[in-house]
């Protein structure tokens, strides 16, 4: 932010004070081909596509937080790579709090008509909590899957990172989320062109919580008026 101070007539002093940058306001998402996220040998298929750093929001910790969005005719894969140096994860359960530990998170609003959209979250426990949330002017509560089994599962891997010594250096998060998962929303699935609102964040709790955003928000991650958009190329 830059302040403009008025000494004399005529004289202006630029006095530059601290902010926060924060990504652009849109992102265009690569087309692929499906691939299986769980296997080892996937490198390949992120090839070509570009990192999307966040940016710290709150906290201590300045670890480099990025992710990939790619998407396909049956649905939406991202990655993300999480520098880090103590993994804070216990839960063993999905669909269990764990946003209170380590994780990432993805908001994807792809009607703004409806005040209504799908969040996906995976811990370095390879532990998933993918929720459907209303949100009614800030009153807002998630819903789980029904039927959630076969074509409508997500596909998921967490792998945390050592060097040579065994300290951990970090966490890499892939998933999977199959449009028929999404259904009924609409614009889904999306084609060429289309645009969905979305949000991308990580919690980490080495010395207490340190979150990072793609898009800023005010009182929490569900702030979805604040989203950025993603384009569909």
């Amino acid at each position: 932010m830059i302040r403009l101070k008025t000494l004399l007539p005529g004289l202006v002093i630029l006095t530059l004070l601290p902010f926060k940058i924060f990504g652009q306001d849109e992102w265009h998402v690569r087309r692929c081909s499906d691939f299986d996220v769980t296997r080892a040998e996937i490198q390949d298929y992120w090839e070509g596509t570009p990192w999307l750093t966040l940016t710290r929001s709150d906290g201590h910790m300045n670890y480099a937080t990025r992710l990939k969005i790619q998407y396909s005719e049956s649905g939406i894969y991202m990655l993300y790579q999480c520098e880090d140096s103590a993994i804070t994860a216990t839960m063993k359960e999905d669909f269990m709090d764990i946003y209170k530990e380590d994780v990432v998170e993805a908001f994807f609003w792809t009607d703004t008509t409806v005040p209504l959209y799908f969040e996906y979250e995976l811990s370095p426990l390879n532990v998933e909590l993918p929720i459907l949330v209303p949100n009614h002017e800030g009153t807002f509560f998630g819903w789980r899957p029904w039927h959630y089994e076969g074509d409508r599962r997500t596909q998921h891997t967490a792998i945390v990172q050592r060097n040579n010594s065994g300290q951990v250096t970090g966490w890499s998060a892939a998933f999977f989320i199959p449009y028929k998962l999404l259904k009924p929303l609409q614009q889904v699935p999306p084609k060429k062109g289309t645009q969905w609102r979305a949000n991308f964040y990580r919690i980490d709790y080495d010395k207490g919580a340190t979150e990072w955003s793609w898009k800023p928000v005010r009182e929490n991650f569900h702030d979805y008026r604040r989203f950025g958009t993603i384009i569909f190329d």
